[in-house]
């Protein structure tokens, strides 16, 4: 008999898909909650998952459960609800966050969890869902000592990387350090390429001179491919994720009762584009919006540096 402990998945989609089905190749008995879409989740069950009926079924019959959602007010209702994983789980279970979640959140959370005889680890995710599918993401994890060891060896069936940070919460704080610089570099690289065109510097001839220098870095490449090679696939990540990131940012400053002009700056980057109805674009089509709030079309100016 396996001494392995029973894991959950709760969120199956672009990051989630791949976790599970590592976690699978890992040889745990893996249970699953999906959501409207049944592709990933009959993908899963082919490879020999098991679908849950419900949050309740998942939380009695589990040792550790993942979440990988959209945001802490999805989190809040998978453990909180009614038929959720705090009212149904049973003493000693684990629930591990990789969501991006507000850290304000989560330590509530957690001490729910623990008053209830169960246990909350963050571990947010680095990287894209092609690395969530070859099992290399780098996973920030904030836990007890005694619990992280437990759930280590499951996290690494789909991290590369894998860094203890500290106590619960830990992990979540870290993410939105992260996530403010990669969404301020964004919101950076969106002025300047608008900058450069309104002074008649094409895209391409920014990218060429950045891209080469000490300023440039993996995001500048990945960014640019939309801006100059206009590859809509160059960085899955939409602006209304990126604007509810850098909210939780803003937050998470407040809370600690900090000045943060920098911050704030970003998310009214962000939330501008969201407020046109951009939500759906990606994060380097942010450079699309500042480029028309200055009476430019940035596609425009590639063509025209082309020429």
């Amino acid at each position: 008999m396996s001494t392995k402990p029973k894991v959950g998945f709760v969120g199956v989609g672009y990051m989630g898909h791949g976790m599970a089905k590592n976690i699978l190749q890992g040889g745990y008995d893996l249970m699953i909650k999906g959501n409207r879409n049944r592709v990933p989740v009959e993908s899963l069950t082919a490879m020999g998952a098991h679908e849950a009926g419900s949050l309740a079924e998942m939380a009695a019959g589990c040792d550790i459960v993942f979440l990988c959602l959209s945001n802490s007010p999805q989190v809040e209702a998978v453990i909180r609800g009614e038929g959720g994983l705090l009212a149904n789980g049973k003493p000693g279970l684990i629930v591990v966050d990789t969501t991006t979640a507000n850290p304000v959140s989560t330590m509530a959370l957690a001490a729910e969890l623990e008053a209830a005889g169960m246990h909350m680890v963050d571990a947010p995710l680095g990287r894209t869902p092609k690395e969530a599918e070859a099992g290399t993401l780098d996973a920030m994890v904030g836990a007890a000592p005694e619990v992280f060891e437990r759930v280590k060896p499951v996290i690494d069936c789909w991290a590369g990387s894998v860094t203890h940070l500290g106590p619960v919460g830990s992990g979540h704080k870290m993410k939105l350090v992260m996530n403010f610089l990669g969404t301020g570099y964004a919101a950076l690289y969106a002025e300047a390429f608008t900058m450069g065109a309104k002074v008649g510097l094409a895209p391409q001839l920014v990218r060429q001179v950045i891209g080469g220098s000490r300023m440039g870095c993996g995001f500048f490449e990945t960014y640019t491919q939309w801006v100059c090679d206009r590859d809509p696939d160059a960085h899955l990540f939409t602006l209304d994720n990126a604007a509810k990131d850098i909210g939780y940012v803003c937050l998470m400053a407040q809370a600690a009762g900090m000045a943060n002009p920098m911050s704030a700056a970003v998310r009214n980057a962000f939330a501008s584009a969201v407020a046109q109805g951009k939500e759906a674009d990606y994060m380097p089509m942010l450079a699309d919006h500042i480029a028309s709030l200055n009476g430019l079309d940035l596609g425009e100016e590639v063509e025209k540096g082309r020429g």
